[in-house]
């Protein structure tokens, strides 16, 4: 600033205080010239007068005074007369006290500065409060020996200091981009997010590298930074697409012509992520007018150049000075908690993890999966705990900010854009989040968050507040988990809620899964736990007492395995600490744990603990404890429990629940379970917790709507909230049924599925839906070495594959019109709690997300009880569309009232075995799948499902209740050994007979469709239908075929064909017979005396075929070609 003006040259011969007393009347007059040279006139030192002439003084008093007012940092930029081209000064106002040079260099050596020296003048103003001005006088040059223009970088340059030393911007080697590039501080962050951003997708360079290859490339550096400011600055009008596309051509052209490889690389990473990036806050301001202390982008992850897989949907990336953030999701409507990471490095990596998991222990409910994690990169020096607690929670509601920043919103129906967010993307309202190490309390912050953005899913954007489901008070997470482990005792003939059994566990009796998952039942016999302070160990427990001290120690606030009482203890056992040198092992924990040393370290009484001969193994806690003989410890990503790990083989417990996350490798899982130990994954056994919170979201989402119509209060939404919170919890369980049972079935088939499987991973795998090797499953070849040694999948494998079956079914029916049936309403009510379902069914109808709980709802429907290969399985057998199966099956459920049978069968829990289960189970799919064949067969596309279930439903239902009457002897005897069979494995007599019936009932819709073509009864149609069976042989035809070999999958696709064939045979006879009929005696005892010839060769063929002992293919072929020409086809 020049503020001198021009004066004789007789005044420059005076005092220096003299000279400063004219300098400032000349520039500020009297008055304030006075009151500034009092305050002046000796505040200057003698170093700084024999530098520094009066005038020059005039420009640092101006800039003294600014630090005096705002008591802060003043700078100044500035080239001194005759100085070199690429020198300048630079000089820091700063009241009170001295900079530590230590603390300013490295800033200007980030800026690409050489610091040449430094001058500092102490100024003692004359104030009262303030006797301490310093001027920090630096001299600069510039590495790179340019020219430095300071007219064009001093406001840039003096902002990105000061934004600095303030820790609103971080120092690094981006910051020379203020000289090389001209950029401004707020450019720079934009690229140090995307520098950020790609250190987390582990791009192959430092930091270090990728700002160097920024700094020696300037101008398409530049290039870059505008071309992000053309796509999203607001201001940049309709024109910026065409200004984008020249740009980008333009950056390419320049990046031919750069000449190191690894520089090329770098700046395409910096143009691809911006390419990439669909929204971003950069344009938004703060309550202060200013930029957001946050820059949050949203990238489109299947743009990403070399992303590590598996690839989500769409993430968003949260770059501040305080924290880093980033969360990843795997579709538009999606849900997965938030952590407190202590992973700085690679934070992306630990929550990609994270929602793989995720996106398959979503694929139970309605959103798919999304997990995301924050880390602090300045926690306070000071003030302990609670200080580290405040500030996380203040970064923690800034990632909530920098998401809603750009997520869309609702304004009535009407989505509606964020203020100054320019979109590269379609409509994108749903975000949800939820609690997760490290933020388990933190849902009530989440929901304040989300109400002062006026985010149209209230409470329900962080589910399980103080107005919400408490997840530990209901324990749905331990008894959703709890629900895989009572699945897997009774198959193994125990019922462990009525019987004995032992356990041990991770974790402590706080804790929300392992808690509630040592109080599920009065029979646990707990030997022992540990957590990160303690081991418990009780060697011979009492059940009673110990599950009423459990309860007690459970229900203390924050205790710990030193609350449990010794005298509670069994003798021998006690509760060591971890920090511990040694711990000594008496006679009884010897004995029991079969050990012969006398002195262990903890880590080896861990150790000894998690390789006991006990029926159960808990996870409760966080950490991962079993890998695979073939992983190293860096596999598991424990580094903390690196120490007690144990491999697969070592464990000698039957069961393994796993209520916590990653408590085993899902190698240790499978290597575990090919050594006929039991256990699913964690994505199955504690999916409940996240079931729900979905259900609560949805509820939620509902009742609002309500609220919104003024038809229900707050405060009365919240009391029915609470009211249905038990039904909530039993939706929520019948999903973990379910979802387990569906795994035993398909592991019941076991090799016999495994042709289909591996065609179906095939598939995934081409589609790009599926990673074989991220997910642990096998290859080709191991598929061919399994097949050969009649080897199916593991149910780790099971648990894998299933999911990604939901996964694209949900898919499939969501982009479809299925879920607008108008039949499928019902389905979408039966989602709620019955409270909900009558008094607001025309609000469920309207419900937000109603089309996604109805994909939701029969893809579960489909999957949980036919296995999640039976689609593809009938698109191969039939042609058919994946909605077109949906539809069918949808059909054959209704049609055949199936709910009831399968409440029946599953009523019979530790009644009869579960083997006895499962094969009634099968016993239903089989007709299952033969109806769906027959509707997609003989039915117009696409399947009206109101129509079908009215023209088959009554005729059904007469069929089942007359089946016995209207079979014949033969055919009853059968059935009736079937009948007995059941009857001695324990089934009721009812459900003995209606289940051997079944196999009958496949033709009802055969029997009903000739019915309705001949105008003749159901009853009489049957009849004649089952008699022509016996007749023609067509029964023992069709076992004949069963039991063909089926050692491929063609081979299968033969058998399945030549059965099918044989059905329409009897079908084809039964109708020509009733069509040819001339009288209305016995229809088939006249038709066989018309056609004897065709009768009599049929029945010498059947004889020859009988005689032979192994009725193959070809004879089949020639016997259903005979069976053609008699039915006239």
């Amino acid at each position: 600033m020049k503020t001198t003006k021009k004066r004789k040259k007789s005044d420059l011969g005076q005092p220096w205080s003299a000279q400063l007393k004219l300098a400032l009347f000349h520039v500020f007059g009297k008055e304030d010239g006075d009151r500034l040279h009092n305050l002046y006139a000796l505040a200057f030192p003698a170093g700084y007068t024999a530098l520094f002439h009066a005038d020059t003084a005039i420009d640092d008093v101006l800039l003294l005074e600014q630090a005096v007012v705002t008591n802060g940092l003043i700078l100044s930029l500035y080239k001194p007369k005759g100085a070199a081209a690429n020198e300048f000064r630079f000089k820091v106002f700063h009241p009170h006290s001295r900079l530590p040079l230590s603390d300013v260099l490295p800033i200007l050596e980030d800026m690409g500065l050489r610091v040449i020296d430094e001058v500092p003048h102490a100024i003692s103003p004359a104030y009262d409060d303030l006797d301490l001005v310093m001027i920090h006088d630096f001299g600069l040059t510039s590495r790179s020996a340019s020219k430095i223009s300071i007219a064009d970088i001093k406001v840039n340059f003096e902002e990105v200091f000061s934004k600095i030393w303030h820790g609103e911007m971080e120092s690094d080697g981006l910051n020379s981009l203020v000289i090389n590039a001209g950029l401004s501080w707020r450019q720079i962050v934009i690229l140090r997010t995307y520098a950020r951003y790609l250190k987390q997708i582990k791009a192959p360079f430092s930091l270090e590298y990728m700002e160097q290859a920024l700094r020696n490339n300037p101008a398409i550096t530049a290039k870059i930074v505008r071309l992000f400011e053309t796509h999203f600055d607001p201001a940049s009008g309709t024109s910026s697409n065409a200004h984008a596309n020249r740009l980008k051509k333009e950056i390419k052209r320049q990046l031919e012509r750069v000449a190191s490889a690894d520089e090329d690389r770098i700046l395409r990473r910096f143009l691809n992520g911006v390419e990439a990036t669909l929204r971003t806050n950069c344009y938004q301001t703060a309550d202060d007018g200013g930029p957001k202390s946050y820059l949050s982008i949203k990238l489109d992850s299947s743009q990403i150049d070399d992303l590590p897989l598996p690839r989500p949907l769409r993430e968003i990336f949260v770059y501040a000075p305080r924290f880093e953030a980033i969360h990843l999701r795997g579709g538009m409507v999606a849900r997965g908690g938030l952590r407190w990471s202590d992973r700085p490095e690679d934070f992306r990596t630990e929550v990609l993890g994270l929602v793989k998991a995720q996106m398959v222990k979503n694929a139970v409910i309605v959103p798919l999966g999304s997990k995301g994690g924050f880390v602090l990169k300045r926690p306070p020096a000071s003030g302990g705990r609670e200080a580290l607690l405040e500030e996380g929670i203040a970064c923690y509601k800034m990632f909530m900010s920098g998401m809603l920043d750009i997520t869309d919103n609702y304004r009535g129906n009407k989505v509606e854009v964020r203020k100054d967010v320019v979109r590269r993307d379609g409509d994108d309202p749903y975000l949800v989040v939820a609690a997760d190490k490290g933020t388990a309390t933190f849902s009530d912050i989440a929901n304040g968050v989300s109400a002062q953005y006026g985010h149209w899913l209230g409470d329900a954007y962080a589910s399980g507040g103080s107005v919400g489901y408490d997840h530990k008070k209901m324990g749905i997470t331990a008894r959703g988990a709890w629900e895989s482990v009572k699945r897997h005792f009774r198959e193994i003939g125990k019922d462990i809620q009525s019987e004995d059994f032992t356990a041990v566990g991770v974790g402590d009796m706080s804790g929300d899964v392992f808690g509630n998952g040592m109080l599920l039942s009065k029979h646990i016999q707990l030997l022992g736990a540990f957590n990160h302070l303690h081991i418990f160990v009780d060697p011979n427990p009492d059940p009673a007492k110990s599950f009423a001290e459990r309860k007690r120690v459970f229900n203390l606030p924050r205790s710990t395995w030193a609350d449990y009482r010794p005298s509670l203890i069994s003798k021998g056992g006690g509760v060591f600490d971890r920090g511990a040198k040694t711990v000594t092992l008496s006679p009884e924990i010897k004995k029991r744990f079969g050990v012969n040393k006398t002195q262990v370290t903890p880590n080896e009484l861990i150790q000894i603990l998690l390789k006991a001969e006990a029926e159960l193994l808990w996870f409760g806690g966080i950490g991962t404890y079993i890998k695979a003989t073939s992983e190293s410890h860096m596999n598991a990503g424990d580094r903390a429990n690196d120490a007690i790990r144990i491999n697969a083989p070592e464990l000698n417990c039957q069961v393994i629940g796993e209520g916590a996350n990653l408590g085993t490798t899902q190698l240790g899982r499978i290597e575990f379970a090919k050594a006929g130990g039991r256990l699913n994954t964690d994505s199955v056994d504690n999916s409940a917790g996240v079931d729900c919170s979905d259900h609560e979201v949805n509820i939620k989402i509902l009742l609002d709507a309500v609220v919104a119509k003024k038809k229900l209060t707050l405060a009365q939404r919240n009391k029915l909230l609470e009211t249905m919170t038990d039904e909530v919890s039993d939706l929520v369980l019948r999903d973990n049924y379910l979802q387990t049972q569906s795994m035993t079935i398909v592991k019941a088939q076991d090799e016999s599925l495994l042709d289909i499987q591996a065609r179906f991973i095939r598939s995934l795998e081409r589609s790009g839906r599926l990673d074989r090797e991220v997910e642990f499953l096998p290859n080709d070849e191991a598929l061919s070495d399994m097949e050969r040694n009649n080897q199916g999948l593991t149910r780790p494998e099971i648990a894998i594959v299933m999911p990604y079956a939901k996964l694209w079914m949900y898919d499939e029916i969501l982009a479809s019109d299925l879920p607008d049936a108008k039949e499928l309403k019902q389905d979408l009510v039966d989602y709620f709690p019955t409270p909900l379902r009558k008094k607001y069914r025309s609000e469920i109808d309207k419900h937000r997300l109603r089309r996604e709980i109805i994909a939701t709802v029969i893809t579960n429907s489909m999957i949980n009880r036919v296995g999640g290969t039976f689609v593809t399985n009938l698109m191969e057998k039939s042609g058919s569309s994946p909605i077109d199966i949906a539809r069918a099956y949808i059909a054959v459920r209704d049609a055949f009232s199936l709910e009831s049978i399968w409440a029946d069968i599953e009523g019979l829990d530790n009644v009869v075995s579960a083997d006895t289960q499962v094969t009634l189970l099968l016993d239903v799919n089989q007709l299952i799948e033969r109806a769906t064949l027959w509707l997609l067969r003989h039915s117009a596309q696409p399947i009206n499902i109101g129509k079908s279930v009215q023209e088959f439903k009554s005729g059904i239902r007469e069929l089942s209740d007359s089946i016995e009457k209207i079979t014949p002897k033969a055919v009853r005897e059968r059935v009736d050994y079937r009948v007995n069979r059941y009857e001695r494995a324990g089934i009721p007599k009812a459900l003995a007979k209606r289940a051997a019936y079944l196999l009958l009932l496949v033709s009802a819709l055969d029997i009903i469709r000739t019915s309705n073509a001949c105008k003749m009864s159901r009853r009489e149609t049957a009849k004649l239908y089952f008699r022509v069976g016996e007749e023609f042989g067509l029964g023992w035809l069709r076992y004949c075929a069963e039991k063909l070999p089926t050692n491929n999958h063609w081979q299968k696709l033969a058998a399945g064909a030549m059965i099918e064939e044989l059905y329409s045979h009897q079908r084809g006879i039964t109708l020509r017979i009733v069509k040819s009929a001339e009288s209305k005696g016995d229809l088939l005892e006249s038709w066989k005396k018309a056609n004897n010839s065709f009768v009599n060769q049929n029945s010498q063929m059947l004889a020859e075929l009988k005689m032979t002992e192994l009725v193959d293919l070809s004879m089949l072929a020639v016997a259903s070609r005979n069976l053609s020409t008699i039915a006239g086809s």
